[in-house]
């Protein structure tokens, strides 16, 4: 990947997974004049309605794979539930950003912290569990503590909270036995995150940092400029983060998510190897997205350092909004809603809401950070959504 793959309609970049993620990078390729083509098996995919050529296989599907690798430039994956043999199959014949071993770190949560062990970042003090004996032998400095399966989690997924010995055994048994990871439970004050942008030249860039608020472990609200992390800590979260990806030989958009404890020092919680639900707003409050930059970093174009130009809230709009309390199917308040100053209203493209199910996301942009929150928490009244 030394020489960049310039933009022109000859030049297809592909993605592995059809979400929303996905449907943004398409976006951000065809602005730039990239030809698109997305794998994934569901035939209503947000990103395949939207691509040049939806190709309709299963992500180890080997004729689907070697459809994708024959018709693009360079490969990127939406989500890290991809599996990783599969980028690996294609990065035999063509640029893959990220890696296969880079996506399988951030697979496994045992794994992602020792990646950030390893990198002297702190987190949680934690224990792998794999078998009867390994949780026989947990400390009880870990509890209370939250209990984790080590792959497939997300959006709170997979996580049972537990106090006594007694709920960690009934947790492990819920959760099917699996290999789990035991984190302590913390004081939390803050939740931020960063994204980064890294190229294969080792150059990196990054977002500002944001300030989160998780609602049922999924994201609701984001806001930035972060209003409540100082500098010194934004300075470090931004540290560590490019620490992370330098450790990785990270290519591409990296997410690393952080708690801020009640003392006030920084812990990492987790990392995303793809653009996040955090850095949404870059699209409308940066001068480049983060689907801009995953686009330059696969293809080796320059990594300009995104600059925001607007202070900005962003509201993540689930499945539940289209629904009133009786479970009756309603239409949120767009109307109200797009009557105010500096919304940009985002919908997926997904043929059905159901509760819980992202369907959009609404970005407030102003001049300064009270305005964007006076603005949001008129909207998220408007749609029935909860103040913060």
């Amino acid at each position: 990947m030394s020489d960049a793959i310039l933009p022109g309609e000859a030049v297809t970049l592909g993605v592995l997974g059809g979400g929303q993620l996905g449907r943004m990078f398409v976006h951000a390729a065809q602005t730039l004049g990239y030809a698109t083509v997305v794998l994934d098996p569901d035939e209503n995919s947000p990103a395949g309605l939207v691509a040049h050529r939806h190709i309709r296989a299963d992500y180890l599907d080997a004729q689907g794979l070697a459809q994708l690798a024959e018709s693009c430039a360079a490969i990127t994956t939406e989500f890290e539930n991809v599996p990783a043999q599969a980028l690996a199959s294609l990065a035999a014949t063509r640029p893959v950003a990220p890696s296969a071993a880079a996506v399988a770190i951030c697979q496994d949560r045992s794994a992602e912290k020792a990646q950030f062990v390893r990198c002297g970042v702190p987190c949680a003090p934690h224990l792998l569990i794999e078998t009867p004996e390994q949780l026989a032998s947990a400390s009880e400095d870990l509890l209370p503590g939250i209990l984790k399966t080590a792959r497939m989690g997300y959006d709170g997924k997979g996580q049972v909270r537990v106090v006594t010995r007694a709920e960690l055994l009934a947790a492990w048994d819920a959760l099917k036995r699996v290999p789990c990871v035991l984190e302590k439970r913390l004081e939390l004050a803050l939740e931020l995150s960063v994204l980064v942008a890294r190229n294969a030249a080792g150059e990196v860039v990054h977002f500002p940092v944001q300030q989160n608020l998780h609602r049922d472990g999924i994201l609701a609200v984001t806001q930035v400029p972060a209003p409540d992390a100082s500098h010194e800590l934004q300075v470090q979260a931004v540290r560590c983060a490019e620490r992370i990806a330098a450790e990785m030989q990270y290519v591409g958009v990296l997410c690393v998510e952080f708690f801020v404890l009640a003392d006030g020092s920084l812990v990492a919680n987790e990392m995303a190897p793809r653009p996040h639900n955090s850095g949404h707003y870059s699209i409308d409050a940066c001068d480049v997205s983060q689907f801009d930059l995953q686009v330059r970093a696969m293809t080796g174009l320059p990594l300009a350092a995104p600059r925001l130009h607007s202070a900005t809230v962003m509201l993540n709009l689930l499945g539940d909004l289209w629904f009133d309390a009786q479970g009756q199917e309603r239409t949120p308040a767009w109307q109200q809603v797009l009557a105010l100053p500096g919304v940009h209203l985002h919908l997926y493209g997904k043929t059905s809401a159901r509760p819980g199910r992202k369907m959009g996301h609404l970005t407030v942009t102003a001049a300064q950070p009270g305005e964007a929150r006076a603005v949001a928490l008129r909207a998220a009244e408007l749609l029935g959504l909860a103040a913060f």
